[in-house]
């Protein structure tokens, strides 16, 4: 008798909240059919897949096990390949992390409101331009016939560098540019988390004759301290994703022993090598590092006792 009275209650509670599920209906269907639907391919992986097969030779071809795995692990490029995606992506941590927790403290500290908005604004503005037009742009300013950044160094007596096609200075040029493009926005949501704080905590401080730097070593950075390391745990998850269409749209054969990363290798293989099965076991084994990453980092998160992302 409970199953039916529970059933019912549960049609009933849906019908009564039936614009709220409408709401979240679209998004469920994208993941659905994008996110879920799609994991069944994953079994190319373990399979030898010829892309004139069609999609039966999904189902028909030959098991081989972790083949493809073996092959990549023992390939001459493997070495490389991870030691570029895990240097880029600590670069990109290393300089892309703090950089908006650091701008975030600064403009909370600029009583100048106007001030204040036009910093922010300016800061996050470039987070909205596309990465085929960032690539572009660099392209353009960095670039030995004409380059600004280039015409500059001439003027000074010095000699013009090719810094995209240099392995030198390839990686700096990447990282800076990244921080770059998404300090701001990411600035937007410690904004959001300092606003949080309540202001007597302040006020408190001032009458104990706290200074700034106290006030934010002390109030400030701990009523963030949260959302701090949510974001580390998750920055610590996509550690193995070093940035694919930055970097496709930027480098060159005469820069890959510095910027070819796990996703430039897998589109090489899988798109224009047409090796879809063996693309596909290494797309698979860097999604399962990162999920290891994923827990590894909550689980740490916990032990210093912290809250996790569960």
């Amino acid at each position: 008798m409970n199953v039916p009275i529970t059933r019912r209650k549960s049609f009933k509670l849906i019908k009564r909240n039936k614009l709220y599920y409408a709401l979240i209906a679209p998004g469920l269907v994208y993941f659905l059919l994008f996110h879920y639907v799609p994991l069944y391919g994953i079994v190319i992986a373990f399979k030898d897949v010829s892309p004139f097969d069609g999609f039966t030779g999904i189902f028909a071809s030959e098991w081989v096990g972790l083949k493809h795995f073996r092959n990549f692990v023992q390939s001459y490029y493997f070495w490389d390949i991870m030691k570029n995606t895990v240097m880029i992506s600590l670069y990109r941590m290393l300089f892309g992390f703090p950089a908006p927790i650091l701008l975030a403290l600064l403009l909370n500290e600029v009583r100048k409101k106007f001030f204040q908005r036009f910093v922010q604004t300016i800061s996050y503005l470039p987070h909205f331009i596309s990465m085929v037009v960032l690539a572009g742009l660099l392209t353009t300013l960095l670039t030995t016939d004409g380059g600004i950044v280039n015409v500059v160094l001439q003027k000074l007596g010095l000699e013009p560098v090719f810094f995209l096609g240099d392995a030198s200075y390839f990686r700096s040029v990447l990282v800076a540019s990244g921080v770059w493009k998404e300090v701001g926005w990411g600035t937007i949501i410690y904004l959001a988390a300092i606003a949080g704080i309540d202001p007597q905590l302040y006020e408190a401080a001032v009458v104990d004759g706290a200074g700034r730097f106290r006030q934010i070593w002390h109030i400030t950075l701990p009523g963030i301290l949260f959302i701090i390391v949510i974001l580390f745990i998750l920055s610590i998850g996509g550690l193995l994703e070093a940035g694919f269409e930055q970097i496709f749209l930027l480098y060159s054969p005469s820069v890959y022993k510095v910027a070819d990363i796990i996703d430039t290798y897998v589109y090489r293989k899988g798109l224009v090598e047409l090796q879809y099965s063996f693309a596909a076991a290494v797309g698979l084994f860097k999604a399962v590092i990162a999920f290891v990453l994923l827990l590894g980092a909550n689980y740490g998160a916990k032990k210093l006792e912290q809250d996790g992302i569960w």
